[in-house]
């Protein structure tokens, strides 16, 4: 039996894994997520999940989690959208379970680190992830190493303030829904057919999205940041206005040595979970 490492992806409404088995992602496979049934039964779903991967000779499991982890303990320190996930020592409860080494990180983190050592991102050393979806995450990889900070909040821009409220008001799926009273997927099914307020909308979003990719440059000046999660496919609706706002940069030489580029990964986010275990194994993984 050949050697694999488990990725999970644990979000609000469903759980996704897949099986890194030399190189290659394969057996993805999904479930929903019991996200306000008790803690004990959402660590047995977990388990359970897990179980149904030991077909395989694993040598070990790497999770994305979202919200802040201590990934150096393994331990889930919140998720607002699963309620009963409150400081979870969910390392400890699966690795007493199965006898795998097992790896915890925020998902954010877990999409840069998957798109740096799988995916577009692999030419450089100094990259952003950005995930654009319901909300919005971000996570950074610093000399070719994942950069987490304390309790894997490093790339949180997300709660940064912005105008009346934060960048993930105005950055992800929350904006159309606030000022648009739609999905992003249904304005730009409007917006390709040439709906002039649907148009106004992905021009005020790249504006917004160019604003804070510029408090990014400023903060770490990275080769590139790299768009993930739903709404990156609406990026030719958006390029435009997103380069106009970074145009007002004030460092022109550094914008000439950036990119932004479009993750080509759908399952980026296992991906990065299982990268979580080969660079550990590498010693690659930098954390306070």
């Amino acid at each position: 039996m050949e050697k694999a490492i488990l990725g999970l992806d644990i979000g609000g409404t469903g759980i996704k894994g897949g099986v890194l088995i030399n190189g290659h992602l394969e057996d993805i496979r999904s479930i929903a997520t019991p996200a306000l049934e008790s803690k004990e039964f959402i660590l047995d779903t977990i388990a359970e999940f897990i179980d149904s991967y030991f077909e395989y000779d694993l040598v070990g499991i790497g999770i994305g989690i979202p919200g802040l982890v201590d990934a150096r303990e393994g331990i889930v320190l919140g998720l607002s959208n699963i309620p009963a996930f409150q400081h979870v020592e969910l390392k400890k409860f699966l690795t007493e379970r199965f006898g795998k080494p097992v790896f915890i990180n925020n998902d954010a983190n877990c999409f840069a680190s998957g798109v740096h050592k799988f995916g577009v991102g692999r030419k450089f050393n100094h990259l952003v992830g950005l995930t654009l979806g319901t909300g919005i995450g971000g996570g950074i990889v610093i000399n070719g190493h994942l950069y987490s900070g304390v309790n894997s909040a490093a790339g949180e821009w997300c709660s940064s303030t912005y105008l009346d409220k934060d960048f993930e008001h105005y950055c992800s799926g929350k904006f159309f829904e606030r000022f648009y009273h739609k999905k992003p997927k249904a304005l730009a099914k409007l917006a390709v057919a040439g709906d002039p307020i649907a148009l106004k909308a992905f021009n005020e979003y790249g504006h917004h999205l160019g604003e804070l990719i510029k408090h990014i440059l400023y903060a770490l000046a990275p080769e590139a940041v790299i768009l993930g999660g739903s709404i990156r496919k609406t990026y030719p609706l958006f390029k435009e206005s997103l380069y106009k706002s970074l145009s007002t940069f004030n460092y022109p030489t550094v914008i000439e040595r950036f990119e932004i580029l479009l993750s080509e990964m759908d399952e980026t986010a296992i991906h990065g979970a299982v990268a979580l275990v080969e660079l550990e194994n590498e010693n690659e993984v930098v954390n306070n």
